[in-house]
């Protein structure tokens, strides 16, 4: 990148940024002792507050729909259609007209529109949304440009903010935040070179499982007790050092409300006898890396390595040197952490993190890349698609109850046989950077009938 890119465009689109995505894993184990004012205080900031100014006006909501390239006129379902076409979810909370993930904010120029956390964390499963459920059907890519459109403002992209739908390039968010800081957190121009790429295919992981973890992002590289973390999709350009200071607080109450979430509960009949078949299997076959469940649950965090675990090292190799040390000398890397209130900074883990699985159900698709669609093919890796799209609804129609995951179209090319770059987003690739979906063969050497009874048991977390 040579020079710095427009404030109208880039300094805003990143709104939720590395903090909206990054942030889902960068919550600590909770506390011994619950603190109910903390949650709710926490609950009614992330929920009713604007922590950015705007970045687009209020109109560029109403007209954007003159972007899609279909439509004569607004259509009459106007806030359903302009949902399913992005792929946001109604918000389960008071938001007026607006999706989880977009929101009214005040700026210099009076109230406009901007973006928050539940864009990319906040979805929907059998047509119910909530609030930590990965949304697996946001198109942010086209999101953020089609509002710039609508506002008549420069759209020049500096990278790619979705590859595939369902997806975002979060760590590209955090590299090209930072890049445009010095270390005191002052604007500069042109940005630092830090490496960045935008071929890492996130997927995010479900915030109620945070409560459990010690490390955080895939890799576990990072030390899970960071609040500050949570706070890196507020680098817009407005947001001084003393705003990130100010709302420190603030964020600590925000963590306290993540970590009191729980994930929604399977919503079909279970087979309780299969299922307990599968409970033994689970223990047999899994537990040493996902844990176990029940009244007395263990989480091991474990790091498993890629030479062990094989899945796409793209997002593992995806955050250079120069990044972390740029990181580690602004206010973000002064954190405390340590027993006796050092700073603590990324360590090379040499693989992935196992998840915890709680709600797994719901959670599809799978891998740290979203290359999997259900948890059958992640038992089973000679099943899986090649070249697959789906329909990017969340109601029961959609779902694959058999399969636990999404149902899909298996596809024979790729996404540049589409005709934009709307439809190609929605074709997923396993042959591409980023996006392979080779790995974890755990699952290869059972049965079907013991990878069923497996998936029984799984409804059951």
């Amino acid at each position: 990148m040579k020079g710095a890119c427009p404030l109208s465009l880039a300094a805003w689109i990143f709104l939720i940024g590395a903090g909206g995505v990054r942030a889902a894993d960068a919550i600590a184990a909770p506390a011994k002792k619950t603190d109910e004012a903390a949650i709710e205080r926490g609950k009614q900031a992330l929920l009713g507050r604007s922590f950015n100014p705007p970045a687009f006006s209020l109109k560029a909501y109403d007209r954007v729909w003159k972007q899609w390239g279909t439509e004569k006129e607004a259509p009459a379902d106007y806030e359903r259609r302009l949902r399913e076409h992005y792929g946001l979810h109604l918000a389960p909370y008071p938001n007026g007209k607006l999706p989880m993930g977009l929101r009214e904010a005040r700026g210099l120029l009076g109230k406009g529109l901007t973006t928050d956390c539940l864009a990319c964390h906040g979805g929907s499963i059998f047509g119910k949304s909530y609030v930590g459920l990965p949304n697996s059907s946001l198109d942010y890519h086209a999101l953020i440009e089609d509002l710039s459109r609508a506002d008549e403002l420069p759209v020049n992209m500096p990278f790619r903010f979705t590859t595939v739908r369902g997806t975002t390039e979060a760590g590209a968010m955090a590299v090209y935040l930072f890049s445009i800081r010095d270390a005191d957190l002052q604007l500069r121009s042109p940005p630092l070179d830090l490496g960045l790429k935008d071929d890492m295919c996130e997927d995010a992981p479900a915030w109620w499982l945070l409560k459990k973890k010690k490390t955080m992002y895939h890799h576990g590289g990072m030390d899970a007790r960071s609040v500050r973390s949570l706070m890196q999709f507020m680098l817009t350009p407005l947001n001084g050092k003393h705003v990130f200071e100010r709302e420190e607080k603030t964020f600590r109450d925000i963590q306290a409300y993540l970590l009191s979430l729980e994930p929604p509960r399977y919503p079909l009949p279970i087979d309780r006898p299969l299922a307990q078949r599968g409970e033994k299997l689970f223990a047999e076959h899994c537990a040493r890396c996902h844990g176990t469940y029940g009244d007395q649950p263990t989480y091991p965090n474990r790091i498993v390595p890629l030479e062990e675990i094989g899945t796409d090292p793209t997002r593992y190799r995806g955050l250079s040197k120069q990044f972390n040390e740029h990181y580690y000398a602004t206010w973000f890397g002064e954190e405390s952490l340590g027993p006796r209130g050092e700073r603590r900074r990324a360590t090379e883990t040499g693989g992935y993190q196992a998840p915890p699985l709680d709600g797994i159900w719901a959670t599809a698709p799978y891998f740290h890349n979203g290359s999997v669609p259900t948890v059958y093919h992640v038992l089973n890796s000679k099943a899986r698609p090649t070249i697959f799209t789906r329909s990017y609804q969340t109601d029961q129609s959609a779902y694959d109850a058999v399969n636990l995951g999404w149902k899909v179209q298996v596809l024979k090319k790729g996404g540049e046989a589409q005709g934009t770059a709307f439809e190609r987003r929605k074709v997923y690739d396993t042959t591409q950077p980023g996006r392979g979906n080779r790995g974890h063969p755990y699952g290869d050497k059972l049965t079907d009938s013991e990878r069923f009874a497996l998936l029984e048991y799984l409804k059951t977390l």
